[in-house]
């Protein structure tokens, strides 16, 4: 693998041989931003938590059933409290560009890093602590643009 990034950032291999390397995301909700997926637990619940908030958020349908929204690129969790505080339910969340599984690429540029999640034909930019600055800071301003919008839209605005 090492080999293979160094080549890589000289230009010798396609950078869709990165992508193929890439691990996939552990097994669990995978989701397209602005899209929902319905989870359905065991036992009733009584409070969910995410992890990241700003990459899926859950809205809760009665207390088996549940919406999971994807909102930002990247991965986060998602864990059940029953009624007695006792964890019924984790499971990881992807969210991507499209259903599906999907990958992580770091690129580093010197002291830049940009961070990607993927599917097998196409990368959009995650921002994920740790990223470059700028870019970080891009992405999230232009992920609350879509949010603002998508919000504006809703009320009739």
């Amino acid at each position: 693998m090492r080999r293979m990034l160094f080549a890589a950032s000289f230009g010798l291999i396609a950078p869709m041989a990165l992508i193929a390397q890439a691990p996939a995301f552990a097994a669990g909700i995978s989701v397209a931003m602005d899209q929902v997926h319905t989870v359905t637990f065991n036992t009733p619940v009584a409070t969910v938590y995410v992890g990241n908030p700003s990459i899926a958020d859950v809205n809760m349908i009665d207390a088996r059933h549940a919406f999971v929204i994807g909102k930002g690129f990247g991965s986060t969790n998602i864990v059940a409290l029953d009624a007695d505080g006792k964890q019924v339910f984790e499971s990881p969340i992807s969210v991507l560009s499209t259903s599906g599984n999907g990958s992580t690429l770091v690129l580093n540029r010197g002291t830049q890093r940009v961070t990607y999640s993927c599917t097998t034909n196409h990368c959009e930019a995650a921002a994920v602590p740790g990223d470059s600055k700028d870019v970080f800071d891009q992405i999230n301003g232009e992920l609350t643009t879509h949010s603002d919008n998508a919000h504006k839209a809703a009320q009739g605005q």
